[in-house]
């Protein structure tokens, strides 16, 4: 590990994350890099800091304390360095291994394509990870927004991350369709239009596995009850529909004594409800119209429910399945009709990257939005806590943008440092803060009766509240 990074010296009396064998070891004086962020992350970084500090300093009396360490990335790297992403910046985000930031612009006119994406694909940082829930007092356009309460588990290297797509008109996008259309695609009636662009959707078994065990992992360690995996595999079978044949594979041979999946739950709950039941009787009601397939769907099917009545009947029947986390699948079209008329049958939601992507910001609408939607990438060591909103240059160093993600993603990062006691007492004294209506511009123009507070004033606020 350097002594000090883009020229700044590591802060005295501060330790490094260490981590070993799966395991992270946090020390007492942690020193925690930070970006502050492009346009109003600015503001945002000021007063999410003032609340992380008091929290710690009023949960530990002084025992613990975060040493935070300016790293850089975006516009202020830029201008200091010339460099939008430093080298230095990297390296003491992996030396330090726990990080958290704040909204980054992409920069224009080539070059990186997006600094959020180079940060995870540079440290591997795979798993992107948001919960959203409600909290009380928090304008929502739907009626019982408090029934949502999931934490998606998006894949983030892969899919439309992968970043491999060739513009149309260019000699590598006419190598890549000639190619396609006449090898890979030779006696069919398949034809990619010579005028396309082209990219590439990489789903690997790797990527998929370690996302899911990554979920389930999450599921069991939090207490939840059900892992979803969410794919467009009726259309992109061997893309989409591999995820969700991976997930399925990692929960069943992994996680065999916490997990039921669906339809062993209808099989061993087909069998307790009428003992005397056929193979061939509980197929056709897991499968209805069984009767009217092929001789070998039929098979397929007699042989699942002998299977699982063989393999898992002892260690899961008799109810005892009802107390496993049910691993479950659903499309990806479908689910966002699910997360509005059914959201407290969802819990965790296991998904490739672009349906991640549209899933967490349409499940955080109907809490509050954005801008009080935190977010982390964590991979195997290493883990970044950030916004999940733009840096809206137009609002920068006005003091009015509501720092709720920063904050917010900073409660995960005290949870995953371990220090729950300062977690709760940001959560808490924010719900308290929404609850009192002293809210920033956005939510005050939806709570009748509230008062308009600056960024900075409401994480004064929310210091008045901690108890």
């Amino acid at each position: 590990m350097q002594s000090s990074y883009n020229g700044l010296p590591l802060p005295a009396g501060g330790e490094a994350v260490a981590y070993a064998d799966g395991k992270y070891r946090v020390p007492d004086h942690p020193i925690i890099p930070f970006i502050e962020g492009d346009g109003t992350g600015r503001d945002i970084w000021r007063a999410s800091q003032r609340v992380f500090d008091a929290a710690v300093n009023k949960a530990y009396g002084g025992k613990r304390e975060v040493k935070w360490f300016e790293i850089f990335a975006g516009e202020k790297a830029y201008r200091q360095f010339k460099n939008w992403l430093p080298d230095d910046s990297v390296n003491a985000a992996r030396d330090l291994r726990v990080s958290i930031k704040g909204p980054l612009t992409t920069p224009v006119g080539g070059g990186i394509r997006s600094l959020n994406v180079a940060l995870r694909q540079t440290l591997d940082l795979y798993a992107c990870v948001r919960p959203v829930k409600y909290y009380d007092g928090v304008p929502s356009p739907v009626k019982h927004p408090e029934k949502l309460n999931v934490v998606i588990y998006r894949e983030n290297t892969e899919d439309i991350y992968a970043g491999i797509e060739f513009r149309e008109g260019t000699a590598e996008a006419k190598k890549f369709i000639d190619f396609v259309n006449d090898d890979m695609l030779k006696g069919t009636k398949k034809r990619i239009r010579q005028d396309s662009g082209v990219g590439v959707k990489p789903i690997s078994i790797t990527g998929s596995k370690r996302l899911v065990r990554f979920a389930i992992k999450g599921a069991l360690e939090q207490g939840r009850k059900t892992v979803t995996l969410v794919h467009k595999g009726n259309i992109q079978k061997f893309t989409e529909g591999a995820f969700r044949e991976w997930g399925y594979e990692v929960a069943t041979q992994e996680f065999r004594d916490d997990v039921v999946t669906e339809r062993e739950s209808w099989i061993l709950g087909n069998l307790e409800a009428n003992p005397s039941l056929t193979i061939e009787q509980n197929a056709l009601l897991i499968e209805p119209g069984l009767e009217f397939a092929s001789d070998d769907f039929r098979k397929q099917v007699y042989e699942e429910v002998k299977h699982v009545i063989e393999s898992i009947s002892r260690s899961h029947g008799g109810g005892k399945w009802k107390q496993k986390i049910l691993i479950n699948d659903r499309i990806a079209d479908s689910i966002f009709q699910q997360v509005i008329i059914r959201p407290e049958d969802y819990s965790v939601l296991a998904t490739t990257n672009l349906n991640g992507d549209y899933i967490s910001d349409a499940c955080a609408a109907q809490v509050g939005g954005l801008g009080i939607a935190p977010g982390a990438n964590i991979g195997d060591g290493y883990a970044v806590f950030e916004a999940t909103h733009g840096t809206a240059p137009k609002y920068a160093d006005k003091d009015v943008i509501n720092p709720g993600s920063v904050i917010l993603s900073g409660v995960m990062l005290f949870d995953f440092l371990g220090w729950s006691e300062a977690a709760r007492l940001i959560e808490t004294s924010m719900e308290r803060t929404i609850r009192d209506k002293k809210v920033t511009y956005d939510f005050e123009r939806q709570m009748p009766g509230a008062t308009k507070v600056k960024t900075s004033e409401f994480a004064t606020q929310m210091i008045e509240r901690m108890k």
